[in-house]
């Protein structure tokens, strides 16, 4: 399946729209967002509706947080954004310390 196959199937299927807004590589604006899984100055981990979502850099903190319209603001020197399967830590047997070691 080609990602046009899949983001064609999520959209008919769910309707899901999520938006990442980076500034500068300084300010990232993320909606969609169902939980954040761990965070802390190099890593933040979310888990969005399009799966998990893992954002990389220096100095990060989390600006906003909101949960009721699921958006979240991470500000910081931002290097890496990078997706995973939901499922995937099933399928591989690893847990969200693999997830962080890779």
């Amino acid at each position: 399946m080609t990602i046009d196959e899949r983001k064609t199937n999520i959209n008919q299927n769910n309707n899901i729209i999520q938006n990442l807004v980076l500034e500068n590589r300084e300010k990232l604006s993320i909606s969609g967002v169902l939980d954040v899984l761990s965070f802390d100055d190099q890593i933040v981990i979310l888990e969005t509706e399009l799966g998990l979502l893992t954002v990389k850099g220096e100095n990060l903190r989390i600006n906003k947080l909101s949960l009721d319209t699921a958006e979240v603001i991470v500000d910081g020197e931002i290097y890496s954004l990078g997706y995973s399967e939901k499922d995937m830590d099933k399928k591989s047997g690893g847990g969200l310390l693999g997830k962080i070691f890779k």
